[in-house]
């Protein structure tokens, strides 16, 4: 049993998100909303898991001072930071409490946060194109068609580019929005197929390894 009803929670669950969309009934969606209101309180349990997973690894690792243990205190001492200011201020309704815009809240989000996480997804492209650069070897038509493409698009898209030829931004554009978009769709069309057949295989009980094993 410890299987069997998982597994079947699983299959109703995903059963009545696939009919709400096939069976338009007021009384119907009515149902659908409150198992989507039931999916909404079971997430914000698990945020309190991964808090509490959270707080429990890092102190382990705080007090035998373990690697990068100076970060850790900052990430948890930033953690309740942000859960005081947003949060208990906003119940004890202290001034610039909540997490709203000219709340303590939204100015750490928009002045701290925000520009730390530009700051991470450019150097992660930076070494993204780094590791392409170094690894990239053109052996192949398509290795070289690819390599030519990937040129012109980077010379289009600079200043240099339109020096050269008036027309290169709108060349590069429609490198873009015709070929490149076509090659996209048929990998978000493969996609799509292959998170269909996982479903299946979930609903249907075949793929079990969300239930922590087989």
């Amino acid at each position: 049993m410890r299987r069997e009803i998982p597994i079947a929670i699983c299959f109703l669950v995903g059963i009545s998100f696939i009919l709400e969309y096939f069976i338009p009934h007021q009384k119907v969606l009515s149902i659908f909303e409150t198992i989507r209101q039931w999916a909404i309180i079971v997430i914000a349990f698990a945020y309190v898991l991964g808090i509490a997973n959270l707080l429990r690894i890092n102190y382990h690792v705080i007090q035998r001072k373990g690697r990068d243990w100076p970060y850790k205190i900052i990430l948890v001492a930033s953690l309740f930071f942000m859960i005081t200011v947003g949060i208990i201020f906003d119940i004890l309704g202290i001034r610039l409490g909540g997490i709203g815009e000219g709340t303590i809240f939204g100015w750490v989000y928009f002045h701290a946060q925000y520009p730390l996480q530009a700051t991470m997804f450019s150097l992660l492209a930076f070494f993204i194109a780094s590791a392409a650069f170094r690894a990239f070897r053109i052996r192949t038509f398509q290795a070289s068609l690819l390599a030519v493409t990937a040129i012109l698009v980077m010379i289009g898209r600079v200043p240099v580019g339109e020096s050269l030829w008036a027309g290169f931004p709108d060349f590069t554009e429609w490198i873009m929005n015709v070929p490149q978009l076509a090659g996209k769709r048929a990998i978000m069309i493969g996609a799509a197929l292959g998170a269909i057949s996982t479903a299946l295989k979930v609903l249907t009980g075949l793929e079990r390894t969300y239930l922590g094993g087989e």
